[in-house]
């Protein structure tokens, strides 16, 4: 009888369980890079509010540092014994992380990489993100016609992401360079270029202090270079304050990526030339949406017509714009603006 009761007592317990969980709705996991960068703090705000609209509970993972994988890798785990409808991801190491999001699918999670790609692109059932290569261009091309012809004979340094060359930051760095007119080696890989107006390529882990490390670095290896590419907008306020510390903030065009509100302002003060900014929100929702079709109808998110991924946008920003370069204002980016 004793033995009854427990099983009973127990049965109890996880029809509770059951039905707690269902009251919560369908599990969705975000998982980002960090959660102190603006554009993925902007990320988990949309994806909560489209989730507690959709009636959906969501699970938010980061990791400690922008390229922190290990803790990524336990994060899919975690959601896949958690039961979860589908993951959204913003990989650190893109190709690394591809076993970890073939377990999760094969576990019948819908798995959506958000603004960066794995590597390969199709690792994971659908890509929502920005077009990363032509938010490079934009910004190379803005260069390339602000410098006019003494772009032929620039010193170039680019502020990049890590050394796994995340998808991301090779599609900004060789966007870039192709908006400059610059010849790509492998359009893969960043750094193999032979140019010879590119000084060299440092990491900035996407923060403010990596930024300024990563300057130095290359000012000390040629203290002329007078055009900084920057992976977002963190790393180029570190670069503006390694120029301003040895005095030559005021002749150096530096351009980046994100369009959040601060890296908007600093457009506006003249700290960066122009911007591309992309939409973090937008990318979070719709990949939220995505996962409850899924858990309801069993149908995967379709790309953009033309592209292995779903296209949420990018314009330049920029209150000097140029010939044959599309762009916006300062002031329509501050409206549009995250962070």
């Amino acid at each position: 009888m004793k033995h009854l009761l427990k099983i009973g007592a127990s049965a109890v317990a996880l029809t509770m369980a059951a039905a707690s969980a269902q009251a919560a709705g369908e599990t969705v996991c975000l998982i980002t890079k960090t959660d102190t960068n603006p554009f993925f703090v902007k990320m988990k705000e949309g994806a909560t509010a489209k989730a507690e609209e959709l009636g959906m509970t969501l699970k938010a993972f980061a990791g400690k540092i922008d390229g922190d994988h290990e803790t990524q890798v336990q994060a899919i785990e975690t959601c896949i014994l958690d039961g979860a409808k589908g993951i959204l991801l913003t990989a650190s190491d893109t190709s690394s992380i591809v076993p970890a999001v073939q377990q999760a699918r094969d576990a019948g999670l819908l798995v959506i990489a958000l603004d960066t790609p794995l590597s390969p692109i199709d690792a994971a059932d659908a890509t929502f993100a920005t077009d990363n290569y032509k938010a490079g261009l934009l910004i190379g091309q803005w260069a390339k016609a602000k410098m006019g012809d003494a772009a032929a004979d620039a010193k170039i340094a680019t502020l990049d992401l890590n050394v796994s060359q995340p998808t991301v930051d090779v599609l900004r760095n060789q966007g870039f360079l192709d908006g400059f007119g610059v010849d790509l080696a492998d359009p893969n890989v960043i750094g193999d270029e032979t140019d010879e107006r590119l000084v060299g390529s440092d990491v900035t882990d996407g923060n403010e202090e990596g930024g300024r490390r990563a300057m130095e670095n290359l000012l000390a290896k040629d203290p002329t270079i007078n055009v900084v590419h920057t992976i977002n907008e963190p790393a180029a306020a570190g670069a503006y304050e390694a120029l301003k510390s040895i005095g030559r903030e005021n002749d150096v065009l530096i351009v980046s990526v994100d369009g959040g509100c601060p890296g908007v302002q600093n457009v506006q003060a003249g700290v960066i030339g122009a911007t591309s900014q992309q939409y973090p929100l937008l990318m979070a929702s719709l990949g939220v949406e995505a996962v409850k079709k899924w858990a309801d109808e069993g149908v995967k998110p379709e790309n953009t017509p033309g592209k292995d991924f779903y296209d949420t946008g990018v314009a330049l920003i920029t209150d000097q714009p140029v010939d044959g370069v599309d762009s916006i204002s300062v002031e329509k980016g501050l409206e549009l603006c995250w962070g």
